[in-house]
């Protein structure tokens, strides 16, 4: 079990960047494959990147691509979505996930999560 707390949201100009943080409960971090989704109002809750469970293996949305990093710190317990060039589109509410894993295996469907963040609001305006 791990609890998952996410900050860095806020309201920023487009072109701006923003860094998301999400810090795990559990010093066993290292065994969870983390993800990083968004929902806006309206719309279905959307892939933006994900990480394997010791880093170094890495997907990100293709609305993101080039714009978004996704990094980790297993000795912190973070997981870090470092958002550059940010655009209107982005605006939405990000979540931080996480899954058990005992593969290098990236997901990026959200029902292969099974731990949540409460969510940390992002909002880009022109």
């Amino acid at each position: 079990q791990v609890q998952l707390v996410e900050s860095g949201g806020g309201s920023v100009q487009a072109g701006g960047s923003l860094r998301l943080s999400c810090v795990a409960s559990r010093s066993s971090f290292s065994s969870y494959g983390m993800g990083w989704f968004r929902q806006a109002p309206g719309k279905p809750r959307e892939f933006v990147a994900a990480i394997n469970n010791v880093g170094g293996v890495s997907k990100v949305g293709d609305s993101v691509k080039g714009r978004f990093i996704i990094s980790r710190d297993n000795a912190k317990n973070m997981l870090v979505l470092q958002m550059n060039s940010l655009k209107v589109e982005d605006t939405a509410v990000y979540y931080c996930a996480a899954r058990w894993s005992y593969s290098d295996f990236v997901k990026t469907d959200p029902n292969e999560y099974t731990h949540w963040g409460q969510g940390t609001q992002v909002t880009v305006s022109s």
